[in-house]
């Protein structure tokens, strides 16, 4: 393709590169697996009890999972001894001592490394926190299935966490009459 530049008034000024209309500049990229994709990423914070969501935060696509907790936990109020859990993404000292900080229980999947598989307690631990976390995987699953995709409709950043919150907020009211009737 054919790439523009914009000439500037002062003589000295360097051209600069012209953005290609309809690319959005603040979406990056990033592999998982063998698969590149390009836009944004969501994290979630839901309740353990409810599934419903308490937080979203959205950021590009090459930003790692286990910056994101202290984000997602500035935005709510939690009871002290709360359990926060998060799959292996999550999984680092800084998140550890973040939740101890705030007086949380990690709920956290443990890491295998590449010189370091995991022991068999946590291999248990993981286990153990798989039967909690479906609660939280189903919000993803059902925003996928009820609004048709998981994708950015938009373009930018601030737009794209529009979306990401008006589909949480859907997500809630569309759960909350079954959970009221649960209760009852």
């Amino acid at each position: 393709g054919k790439t523009t530049y914009i000439l500037p008034e002062d003589p000295n000024t360097p051209p600069t590169k012209e953005a290609k209309p309809g690319v959005d500049r603040e979406a990056r990229w990033v592999k998982k697996g063998n698969k590149l994709q390009y836009g944004y990423k969501r994290h979630y914070l839901a309740a353990e009890d409810t599934g419903l969501v308490l937080a979203v935060h959205t950021t590009a696509a090459n930003v790692h999972d286990g910056q994101c907790m202290a984000s997602c936990l500035d935005q709510v109020t939690l009871p002290e001894g709360s359990r926060i859990l998060a799959d292996k993404g999550y999984c680092s000292v800084k998140n550890d001592q973040l939740l101890r900080q705030r007086g949380l229980r990690s709920g956290i999947q443990r890491k295998a490394h590449k010189h370091r598989p995991l022991s068999v307690w946590e291999k248990r631990y993981n286990r153990l926190l798989c039967r909690s976390r479906y609660k939280i995987e189903r919000v993803f699953g059902s925003i996928k299935r009820w609004f048709g995709r998981l994708e950015a409709g938009y373009v930018g950043m601030s737009k794209t966490h529009g979306q990401h919150v008006l589909e949480a907020i859907a997500y809630n009211f569309y759960r909350l009459p079954g959970i009221i009737m649960s209760k009852a």
